[in-house]
């Protein structure tokens, strides 16, 4: 695992910071010293959830594998819960690399599997992320065609030229990429010409509640359209009940991910026995 290069240093704060600005601040440096703990121990895992393709006869098209840490209590704690406070540190990076190193060895224990794991563009020149990534294509060739790197809209357009080069890369060895969080940010439709994602997954608030928000309709709609005309496979994110994902299937969504088909489990839910799902 890659070592932290130097201490984190405390951000340096105005003496007329406020009273929440400080909290806020105090907050994060908790959260980031939790992680660095967790990192130091090398408690981390992945949570697994389906995206199921809508057409597919209820069977996962892939899996995402989200990062989780343990804190020194053994809770687990969410990827949502700590990512803001290490994004753009160097914890940050190791988390990716952790992720894509157990998203590769998940890829080589199951053949039949494919998952997608999350990076960001920081981790775009961090040259760990690429040792790892050719480590474990060398340890299982066939991942490459089972892998999906998922980078979110902002994280993409914070250097849009240099993540468009990357992708191309390693789209020739196979890798597949999806655009998290689509819709949420300001991708330009020039930028997202050059991108040339396979996937693009659109926001959950244009998704939750979408059966009765003629407004949500409208925008996945629009969102879906833009996914055809640069032919990439539309997922629509937190589908939370059976009236949305059928107002999706009607739509001609491909895929749906949400907890109306599973929420995010440590357990692989394609190692469970047929027999325990279903009691």
């Amino acid at each position: 695992m890659p070592r932290l290069r130097r201490p984190l240093r405390d951000p340096i704060e105005p003496e007329d910071a406020s009273p929440l600005a400080q909290a806020v601040s105090q907050r994060d440096r908790d959260t980031l010293a939790m992680v660095t703990r967790a990192l130091a121990r090398k408690e981390v895992m992945l949570a697994f959830q389906p995206v199921m393709s809508a057409g597919g006869g209820g069977r996962p098209a892939f899996y995402e594998g989200f990062i989780r840490v343990l804190d020194e209590g053994g809770r687990v704690i969410p990827a949502r819960e700590f990512m803001g406070a290490v994004e753009e540190t160097e914890a940050g990076r190791i988390i990716d690399c952790l992720s894509l190193e157990m998203g590769l060895d998940a890829l080589a224990r199951d053949p039949g599997l494919r998952m997608a794991v999350n990076m960001s563009a920081r981790s775009v020149a961090y040259p760990a992320w690429m040792r790892t990534l050719r480590r474990g294509l060398k340890a299982c060739p066939t991942a490459a065609e089972r892998l999906i790197l998922e980078i979110s809209e902002d994280s993409a357009m914070a250097m849009p030229e240099i993540v468009a080069v990357f992708m191309r890369d390693l789209q020739k060895q196979g890798i597949c990429f999806a655009l998290d969080d689509f819709g949420a940010g300001m991708t330009s439709f020039r930028h997202l010409k050059a991108f040339l994602f396979d996937f693009i997954k659109i926001d959950g608030q244009f998704i939750r509640g979408i059966a009765d928000s003629p407004d949500n309709q409208c925008m996945a709609r629009a969102l879906l359209a833009v996914a055809r005309e640069f032919d990439m496979v539309a997922v629509a994110e937190s589908v939370e009940n059976a009236r949305d994902a059928r107002i999706l299937a009607e739509m001609g969504m491909d895929c749906m991910q949400g907890y109306c088909f599973g929420a995010p489990t440590v357990t692989p839910p394609w190692k469970v026995p047929k027999s325990a799902k279903s009691a």
